[in-house]
């Protein structure tokens, strides 16, 4: 089980592992050895997970997000394969985590008397000097 957070984890056999050939650096072990990762986990079949984090979750994937609800994450920094492969798991925690803050509700407030004394004063004092800034007329 992965531990997202308290009241979120993930079981490890939700998540495939694809490798695949990367392109890049690596010289003739590039053609030979699949080290990229791409990690795959489909959003709608997580029973753990609830659903306004799975909903927030499709909106915070973007185009990583299939049709389907599946989420793949690519991973070809590294030139082994269990260095992207962690490097993937690493950023699919971050983006389930981020996924998971509630978003704080705002409460209203009005404005103190004191600030809008400050307020007040200060396009009074604004005012003064835009008006000072005026010709002076000949008489």
């Amino acid at each position: 089980m992965i531990r997202i957070s308290d009241r979120i984890s993930i079981d490890e056999s939700e998540i495939v592992f694809e490798f695949v050939r990367a392109s890049g650096p690596g010289g003739q072990n590039v053609n030979k050895v699949a080290t990229a990762v791409q990690l795959r986990f489909d959003i709608r079949a997580c029973a753990t997970m609830p659903d306004d984090v799975k909903e927030k979750l499709v909106s915070l994937g973007g185009k990583r997000v299939s049709r389907g609800g599946t989420l793949i994450i690519d991973a070809r920094r590294f030139r082994t394969q269990e260095r992207n492969r962690q490097d993937a798991l690493d950023r699919f925690v971050a983006l389930v985590r981020k996924a998971a803050v509630r978003k704080k509700r705002r409460r209203r407030t009005a404005p103190s008397r004191a600030s809008k004394e400050r307020r007040l004063d200060e396009k009074r004092r604004k005012s003064q000097t835009k008006q000072l800034r005026r010709d002076v007329g000949v008489d």
